[in-house]
């Protein structure tokens, strides 16, 4: 099926499976809503989504975290092996099934998926505190994921079902809070649980249900899955009728035809994502300048601490700028959402991330380091709302679940090249300018030491500017041609 096929074209569902037409406009669900909840969020539809959301990744974080502290103890002397076993399998199956994802998303019925997959999650984690076995958690680690890789896409393909296209930035802005700002939540959540595994310790009851601090996030984890599912059942989102989804091959019914239409639909997703200049730009930009960017994670620690001297301390001040950066810049685009060029502050806040860790990773005291780092989170908190609104603003709703689908694998691709070259990098960089330059440089009479790390950081803001120039160019190539009289 091509782009432009009408047989992917959502029409208003008849009879009893009617939840509201694909593309229309979200509806208002009575005169009593809130004026405040509707200021805020757009509507009650998207506010319940956005508490679902907020639970949901309360849940990651702390699952991350008890998974990762079960890992390191099942591990036992290995607990280093076994922590990245575990992590790996939360990883590699966004390489492979990602894609698959988006074209499963794009043809189920986006609220039941949904559900399904928050209540998966649920089961599975009620389980983990029984698993003894690496090997287990591991198994339960690809479950989890596959189950994300399908929950994220079909949520982000449903806001503009429930959000008026002028607030999707605003709606952004609060699903990058939800998706973050839980993550003190998660880790918070897991330190109180080490307090009431030692209440339950003492009546018993810990030993027969493995209720220890691990156990006990695990459950709690269990529930705030739950708890999302039964607010998304609530939530109005559209689907096709029975014959809509024969009529265009979309039914679950026909295994052969199902492997052969799912290739073919996927296919269309590809080519929709080279061919259209705005998603091109997008997803260009994203993945090559987050592999320049996320070189910041494990290398930041180290600048500090041998070029700046500003040890662990330092680290964590920086990341809370980061954070305070980001809130910054999602509240500003929160504030000027319909003033705004969306496309052209995009590409300018690509630059300006670029150029904002270039100043940082040229500092050598603490002071400006911070102002860099602040400006940083400001520009990648841009980039990252406002790519997932043109996007949602650019995109059918036929084609949202493989766009983005494409999209997050392509985020967790470019980022696990960035963890993984990026301390290596670091290291041969620091011996070859140790060999070349005696691990200084004299610009304009200026000494600066350039030890491999700073070094590296350097390149990873080159080429947060080269992904700004990639997005300018998509979206000038995509651009019609001038006529002339």
């Amino acid at each position: 099926m091509s782009p432009g096929s009408s047989s992917l074209t959502d029409r208003e569902p008849a009879g009893d499976e009617a939840e509201g037409a694909v593309g229309d406009p979200p509806t208002p669900e009575g005169s009593a809503n809130p004026p405040a909840i509707e200021r805020l969020f757009g509507s009650t539809g998207f506010f319940r989504l956005w508490l679902a959301q907020v639970l949901s990744a309360t849940g990651d974080w702390l699952g991350l975290v008890a998974i990762t502290a079960l890992a390191a103890r099942i591990g036992e002397e290995s607990a280093g092996v076994a922590i990245g076993f575990v992590l790996s399998a939360r990883i590699a199956p966004g390489f492979f099934l990602g894609p698959v994802a988006g074209v499963i998303v794009d043809r189920a019925w986006r609220k039941r998926l949904l559900v399904t997959c928050d209540i998966g999650r649920a089961l599975v984690l009620a389980t983990l505190p029984f698993v003894d076995t690496i090997a287990g958690l591991v198994v339960a680690s690809l479950v989890l994921e596959i189950f994300t890789l399908l929950w994220a896409p079909a949520k982000e393909a449903s806001v503009p079902h429930l959000v008026p296209q002028e607030r999707l930035t605003q709606a952004n802005s609060l699903s990058l809070i939800a998706a973050y700002g839980t993550f003190p939540l998660g880790i918070g959540l897991f330190a109180l649980f080490a307090k009431a595994g030692d209440w339950l310790e003492e009546g018993g009851l810990a030993e027969l249900i493995n209720a220890d601090q691990v156990g006990l996030a695990l459950y709690a984890d269990s529930l705030t899955f739950l708890a999302a599912a039964a607010i998304i059942a609530s939530l109005h989102l559209p689907r096709r009728t029975r014959a809509e989804r024969k009529h265009a091959g979309l039914g679950w019914a026909s295994v052969r035809g199902g492997i052969r239409d799912t290739f073919q639909e996927l296919g269309d997703g590809l080519r929709f994502i080279v061919s259209d200049p705005v998603v091109r730009a997008v997803n260009a930009s994203l993945s090559t300048g987050l592999v320049g960017g996320a070189m910041l994670v494990p290398l930041g620690p180290i600048f500090l601490d041998e070029v700046v001297g500003a040890g662990p301390s330092g680290f964590g001040l920086s990341m809370f700028s980061l954070g305070m950066g980001v809130a910054v810049g999602v509240g500003l685009l929160s504030l000027f959402q319909n003033r705004i060029p969306k496309v052209r502050v995009f590409v300018g806040c690509v630059f300006g991330a670029g150029l904002a860790l270039l100043f940082a990773a040229s500092s050598t005291t603490l002071g400006p380091v911070i102002a860099g780092v602040s400006l940083l989170g400001v520009c990648a908190g841009g980039v990252y709302v406002l790519g997932f609104t043109l996007l949602q603003e650019q995109v059918a709703d036929e084609f949202r679940g493989r766009i983005f689908s494409a999209l997050y694998t392509v985020v967790r691709l470019s980022v696990l090249i960035a963890f993984a070259i990026g301390p290596f990098l670091s290291q041969a960089l620091g011996e070859l300018s140790d060999a070349v330059f005696d691990g200084t440089a004299s610009p304009f009479g200026f000494v600066i030491a350039i030890p491999g790390v700073r070094l590296t950081l350097w390149l990873g803001a080159i080429i947060i500017v080269a992904a700004g120039f990639v997005a300018m160019w998509s979206l000038r190539a995509g651009r019609p041609p001038r006529t002339t009289s």
